[in-house]
C-alpha cells in the first residue's frame, strides 16, 4: 500500500464559525488551532496545508481561568536598550482582543514555513457579526 500525500489543489475547504463568548482561551485555541492545521480531516498531511477557514466572534467576551485576568502579561521588545513593553490582559482586551486569540493560536501551532500560510485562514471579529456569511459556514463546537 502506497503512503497517501494530498495535493494543494485537491483539498476541499470548509469554513466554520466559532463563538468566543464564554470560551475559555487555551482550550479555544487548540480547538481553532487543529482545524487550521487540517487535523481533523483523515487527509491531513504534515507538509502541506490541508486545514480549513475558521472564524471567530465575540472575541471580546473570551475568558481565561484563575487569577490570569489579572495577572497576565503581554510583552513586546523592539530590539533596542529599554524597548521592553508590557500591556495587561485587561488593556489587551479593551484595545485589542483580536489580537488575544491570534497570539493564543499561533503558540498552538508548529513553527515551521506553513503557519503564516495557515494563519491566514484564521479571521476573528469582536463582535457577533462577520462579512464571511456567503460562504456558510457551518458551528465549530468547542
Amino acid at each position: 500500500m502506497k503512503t497517501f500525500s494530498a495535493k494543494e489543489n485537491e483539498i476541499p475547504r470548509k469554513w466554520y464559525v466559532v463563538d468566543a463568548d464564554g470560551k475559555v482561551l487555551g482550550r479555544l485555541a487548540v480547538r481553532v488551532a487543529q482545524v487550521l492545521l487540517g487535523k481533523h480531516k483523515p487527509t491531513f498531511t504534515p507538509h502541506v496545508d490541508t486545514g480549513d477557514f475558521v472564524v471567530v466572534t465575540n472575541a471580546v467576551k473570551v475568558r481565561l481561568t484563575g487569577k490570569k485576568a489579572e495577572t497576565k502579561r503581554y510583552y513586546r521588545y523592539s530590539g533596542y536598550p529599554g524597548g521592553l513593553r508590557s500591556m495587561s490582559y485587561a488593556e489587551k482586551l479593551k484595545s485589542k482582543p483580536e489580537e488575544i486569540i491570534r497570539e493564543a493560536v499561533y503558540g498552538m501551532m508548529p513553527k515551521n514555513k506553513l503557519t503564516n500560510q495557515m494563519l491566514r485562514k484564521l479571521k476573528i471579529y469582536r463582535g457577533a457579526e462577520h462579512p464571511h456569511a456567503a460562504q456558510q459556514p457551518v458551528t465549530l463546537e468547542v
